[in-house]
C-alpha cells in the first residue's frame, strides 16, 4: 500500500520572510490562506500586475512588502520560504530550480512535481493546529477534511489546552516525570464513547 512519507512540521512565518511570486488567483489563494493561518507572517510579494483581491489584502496590510516587477534572482535574497504561482509554468520552473539552488524551500502552485513542501488543509481551534495532507494527490478532500473538523472540535478544545499547559507548568521540571503525569491524565482522551 502507498504511504504519505511527508515531515508534517509548523512554521514561525512571522520569523522568516516568505516570498510569494505572482498576481493571480493562485497568488491570491496562497496569500490568503497563509495570512489566515498566520496572520503576522512575514510576507513579500512580487508581481507587476496583482488581481482585486491581492490589491485588497495588500491595501490593509501595509507590512506586506510589495514588489511590482517581474521575477528576478536577486527576490531571492534574504527570504526562507518561496511559493512560484504566476501564470506561466517556464517562470514558475525557473523560480524552483533557482530557490532550490540557493537552498530555499519552493512550493510551486498546483505542481507537485515543482514543490519540496504542500501546503495541506490546516483546522485551527484557538491553540489547537491540525494539519492535513493527501500527499499532494487530492487537495479538494483536505479541504472536506478540514470543513468536518472544523464543525465536528468543540471550541472548549482551546479551555483543555490551557488547562494542561498550567499543569504542566507546575509539574516536576523532569521530562519524564513530567510526561508519565500528563499522560497518566490525558490517556482517556484517545478512548471511544
Amino acid at each position: 500500500m502507498e504511504q504519505n512519507t511527508l515531515y508534517p512540521i509548523f512554521l514561525k512565518l512571522d520569523q522568516i520572510t516568505t516570498l510569494i511570486i505572482g498576481g493571480g488567483k493562485a497568488a491570491s489563494e496562497k496569500l490568503t490562506f497563509m495570512l489566515k493561518n498566520s496572520p503576522n507572517a512575514n510576507v513579500r510579494l512580487v508581481s507587476p500586475v496583482l488581481n482585486k483581491g491581492i490589491e485588497e489584502l495588500v491595501a490593509n496590510r501595509p507590512d506586506i512588502e510589495l514588489i511590482r516587477d517581474e521575477y528576478q534572482t536577486t527576490h531571492l535574497n534574504g527570504v526562507g520560504l518561496v511559493i512560484a504561482a504566476t501564470d506561466s509554468r517556464e517562470v514558475n520552473h525557473r523560480i524552483y530550480t533557482e530557490a532550490k539552488a540557493h537552498n530555499i524551500l519552493v512550493n510551486t502552485a498546483d505542481t507537485p512535481e515543482l514543490c519540496q513542501f504542500y501546503l495541506g488543509g490546516i483546522v485551527t481551534k484557538g491553540n489547537l493546529k491540525i494539519g492535513i495532507s493527501t500527499n499532494g494527490k487530492a487537495p479538494v478532500l483536505a479541504k472536506r477534511l478540514r470543513e468536518f473538523f472544523e464543525q465536528s472540535l468543540p471550541d472548549s478544545l482551546n479551555d483543555l489546552i490551557s488547562n494542561l499547559d498550567h499543569i504542566r507548568k507546575k509539574l516536576h521540571p523532569d521530562l519524564a516525570t513530567r510526561t508519565a503525569a500528563l499522560n497518566s491524565l490525558t490517556k482517556d482522551l484517545a478512548k471511544q464513547p
